[in-house]
């Protein structure tokens, strides 16, 4: 990556230079003990593993506002009030913060780049402005786009949703910013583009059309994904599963229920996931989980990483830090084809009470450094443990003859009932569930 991180603007974090790799010994709270980017793991650079991206509109745009109380993080990015000066402010601190952190990518909604005007044509006109100037910005820095996408949710419009809103004049509008969106991510050379369907689904079946609304929103995703298509766009369109909030039902609950929407309306090729923790969690499964539904149908697109808190029941978007639960995600990650066009997103957002600026960067140098820890720990275990012959083992009876055929679709289901009969009694076997969870604890 280029050094250069200035156009000739402000400077913000002036007492932060580039975060240097120092190795475990160190204790300089600014610099990565685990995340040496080049290093090799697995074949290839950890950077090319992660492909690590921040979230604009966390990094940049989050406040510390809570459903109990006003912003605490007041930015100096943020200060000017004519919206094209707080724009390329904003706009400076990121690429600022994202060249001195190392990372090579970024993601934004379309309105955090710039705030939205008070019509389509003043939108249009503010982005065509403020993509001109990240142009200039991605130019200087080497940093790309990971992928963009379109705030379908927070304006009042958007109340009773967008693709599946009952009214053809919120669709109209939706697609209007979506087809801006795309042209936006296009002109910025983004790699992908995202939906995330936070108002698509219900609050109440008793006023709800579900498979109206179901195949409304396929409709367009198919006319968005054949727009972008003419434009030129070859990346990956990618779904963003999440089972309620801030709608009590989302149509893409999760990775099982949005592979089976993807097959059922003909988006298999164009479209894969974008999994994220908390999401996850939020639909009672573990984020390793959802990881390996999305590998095991071929579509792991990419990553939102952060996590949870175990006693709030919403979406706290904190930074990952549980290297347990990290290790499970990569041995999935280093088993399957890994990321398919994307990388990992630090979907994530500081704590209320962490209100300095260099407070970011360790938040995005700890998770960095958790995730990089974690994939070493998870080729160790499948490189030097018994791991993966442990767990063969357990299947070792399909490894057969009989089981082969099984498999194969060569055995009938009486010729299948007559095994049972011949071999008798099962002897139940140990899942070694224990030794296991030790194993993870003993290579961490």
């Amino acid at each position: 990556m280029k050094a250069t991180y200035l156009v000739g603007e402000k400077e913000y974090f002036k007492n932060i230079g580039k975060i240097p790799f120092e190795g475990r010994e160190s204790d300089n709270p600014l610099a990565f003990r685990w995340y040496d980017e080049d290093s090799i793991v697995a074949g290839k650079p950890l950077k090319e593993h992660f492909r690590f991206a921040v979230a604009y509109w966390h990094t940049l745009g989050s406040t510390g506002a809570d459903p109990f109380g006003r912003a605490t993080l007041q930015y100096p990015w943020m200060a000017a009030t004519d919206p094209l000066q707080q724009a390329k402010d904003k706009m400076d601190a990121a690429f600022e913060f994202i060249t001195k952190l190392g990372v090579p990518f970024y993601c934004f909604h379309d309105y955090d780049l710039i705030e939205e005007g008070e019509d389509l044509i003043t939108s249009a006109r503010r982005m065509e402005m403020i993509s001109d100037y990240a142009l200039e910005k991605q130019a200087a820095s080497g940093v790309q786009l990971l992928w963009g996408t379109a705030n379908l949710f927070s304006h009042p419009r958007y109340m009773n949703g967008a693709a599946t809103n009952p009214d053809l004049k919120v669709v109209a509008w939706a697609a209007a910013q979506v087809r801006q969106a795309l042209d936006t991510t296009i002109k910025l050379g983004g790699k992908n583009y995202v939906f995330w369907g936070g108002r698509e689904g219900y609050m109440s079946l008793l006023n709800t059309q579900m498979k109206k609304e179901i195949d409304h929103l396929a409709r367009f995703l198919h006319m968005a994904k054949d727009y972008a298509r003419a434009q030129g766009f070859t990346g990956n369109f990618f779904i963003e599963p999440k089972p309620m909030e801030p709608t009590k039902h989302q149509y893409d609950f999760d990775a099982a229920t949005v592979i089976g929407f993807l097959r059922e309306y003909d988006l298999m090729e164009d479209f894969k996931l974008n999994v994220e923790v908390n999401h996850a969690t939020l639909a009672q499964h573990t984020f390793q989980h959802e990881l390996q539904v999305a590998a095991d149908a071929n579509l792991l697109g990419s990553m939102d990483a952060n996590r949870g808190d175990y006693q709030n029941g919403w979406d706290t978007d904190q930074f990952p830090n549980n290297l347990y639960e990290l290790t499970e995600a990569m041995l999935v990650l280093l088993q399957t084809r890994g990321f398919q066009g994307g990388g990992i997103n630090f979907d994530a957002k500081l704590r209320r009470n962490s209100i300095d600026l260099d407070d970011l960067f360790h938040a995005h140098i700890g998770g960095m450094d958790a995730f990089a820890r974690a994939l070493i720990t998870a080729d160790r275990l499948l490189h030097e443990s018994p791991y993966r012959e442990k767990l063969a083992a357990r299947y070792r009876s399909f490894d057969s003859a009989e089981g082969r055929a099984f498999e194969s679709g060569q055995m009938s289901l009486e010729a299948l009932a007559q095994l049972a009969h011949t071999w008798g009694e099962p002897v139940p076997e140990s899942g070694k569930q224990e030794w296991f969870e030790n194993l993870i604890n003993r290579y961490l």
